[in-house]
């Protein structure tokens, strides 16, 4: 039942629950999200494990196999991950293309801005050097010889990696085959498409045991280091905010104004609401219905908004593509083997094609980041396990930074492609033309009707809208 404008404006919550389609009789009902609950326990576990770090540090280091064995199953994962979403990014992509100047233009924005963020990311690493002075051993090194038949045994369930690049590769050729097939390929994309929904259901069973890995590795580091270690992460957080606003403010913010003449504190503003809905499930999916129709009624085209969002939401990962480059550098510094600049730029075009295709799920951007540093410095996997602990405390900076940079693109192509109403965009946004909450009926959740090329723009094989976790990349996208 719809509520009255007098109730809808007392609780933000309220106006959540209004815009939630009701069940109808018999049929099967969604499953509740529960992602905010793993959230909720890394989140205990990293004070927890810091605390036994610098309490009992013998027993801190002692937990270091959590956190290796939870690292270990993420390597496990990363080459069928990389596989799926590579050949259905590569079928996303001409699908995209397809559809005009738009998708064009579209994609063409999103590959720049994804690879200045990704250059961002790699020029404040090598300005602060986060983690440096840690000198984190691999944990072979360090504690190898005391491992106990228990432990070894454990560890030896676990199944080995697959080679990243040369999955990558065939991903590719593999991609770009199925395309060329046209029709007659088609089959095999369902088929992956299942694929890649097992693939994502076992990442979401591993990030489940994340309290876990990030316990033991919290433990450890902080064992080894103590404070030191604390500080560290610390500086990597605040490092990556401070980054991520002033992306926001100085490239995002300055593109709008010069191309569409408006205020980026103003678009802030208008998007207020689907920033607290972000904040609260770390995931920028679950605010796609509506930055759908807040795009429209700022005035950009129905067929803009369809193609430029959807599309988005899996390939301009801004928040994302600044989190791969600067955590692989707080990884690097932390072990003591820092990377070489040609090293850096190889892993630069790597996080570029493989960051696309996986945003939305859960643990898909940890994946990513794992994929580049296997595929370039192997030895490096082992200093991961600290990322675990801090990467949800930055998941929220990235899927606010995803979905800013999505919001502003879809202005910007509709300004190139003449298919916005400035007059209608000032008003709206100067808070002249606001918005109607009751507009976001259950039927108007989704792409638009006359834009179909949306939804399959989107790689992923389910459409989920909150039962989704962030990423990507993202996850942790």
């Amino acid at each position: 039942m719809a509520t009255s404008p007098q109730q809808q404006g007392g609780s933000f919550d309220k106006e959540i629950a209004a815009t939630a389609k009701a069940p109808e009789p018999g049929a099967p009902q969604r499953k509740k999200d529960r992602t905010h609950w793993l959230y909720i326990m890394v989140i205990v576990a990293v004070f927890a494990g810091a605390a036994i770090g610098l309490i009992a540090p013998d027993a801190g280091i002692a937990l270091e196999p959590l956190g290796k064995a939870f690292v270990a199953l993420i390597k496990m994962i990363i080459a069928p991950v990389i596989f799926c979403t590579i050949v259905l990014g590569v079928g996303s992509v001409a699908k995209a293309a397809t559809v005009g100047k738009v998708g064009g233009l579209a994609l063409v924005y999103f590959l720049v801005m994804a690879t200045f963020a990704l250059v961002i990311g790699l020029v404040v690493g090598n300005f602060i050097h986060p983690g440096e002075g840690l000198h984190l051993q691999p944990y072979e090194e360090a504690s190898g010889g005391e491992e106990g038949g228990m432990v070894a045994f454990l560890m030896s369930l676990i199944p080995g990696d697959i080679p990243v690049l040369p999955t990558l590769v065939l991903a590719l050729l593999v991609g770009f085959a199925l395309q060329s097939m046209g029709k007659a390929g088609e089959p095999v994309l369902t088929g992956i498409k299942h694929i890649q929904a097992v693939v994502f259901k076992l990442m979401m069973m591993i990030m489940w045991a994340a309290p876990v890995g990030a316990f033991g590795a919290i433990a450890a580091v902080v064992g080894k280091t103590g404070w030191a270690a604390i500080g560290a992460m610390a500086t990597l957080m605040g490092a990556f905010y401070l980054t991520c606003a002033l992306f926001i403010v100085i490239v995002l913010g300055g593109l709008l104004k010069i191309v569409t003449g408006l205020n980026i504190f103003l678009l802030l503003k208008y998007l207020a609401r689907e920033f607290l809905l972000i904040f609260s499930t770390s995931s920028s999916e679950s605010a796609l219905p509506r930055l759908i129709a807040k795009m429209e009624h700022a005035g950009v085209s129905k067929p803009v908004v369809g193609i430029t969002v959807p599309t988005g939401y899996s390939f301009n990962l801004d928040g994302t593509a600044i989190y791969l480059t600067m955590a692989s550098l707080f990884v690097s510094s932390a072990m003591g083997m820092p990377m070489s600049i040609p090293e850096q730029i190889s892993l630069l075009v790597f996080m570029i094609i493989a960051s696309k295709g996986a945003a939305g799920v859960t643990g898909a951007g940890l994946a990513t980041l794992a994929a580049g540093l296997q595929s370039h410095r192997p030895e490096l996997l082992d200093g991961m396990g600290v990322i675990v602990g801090i990467d949800k405390f930055m998941s929220e900076c990235r899927a606010l930074t995803n979905f800013t940079g999505n919001a502003v693109a879809t202005l910007l192509i509709g300004k190139w492609t003449n298919e916005i109403d400035l007059d209608q965009a000032r008003a709206t946004l100067a808070g002249q033309n606001p918005f109607d909450e009751l507009s976001l009926e259950p039927d108007a959740h989704g792409a638009p009707t006359n834009a179909p090329e949306a939804d399959e723009a989107l790689p992923e094989p389910q459409t989920t809208v909150a039962a989704v976790g962030q990423s990507k990349a993202g996850a942790m996208s």
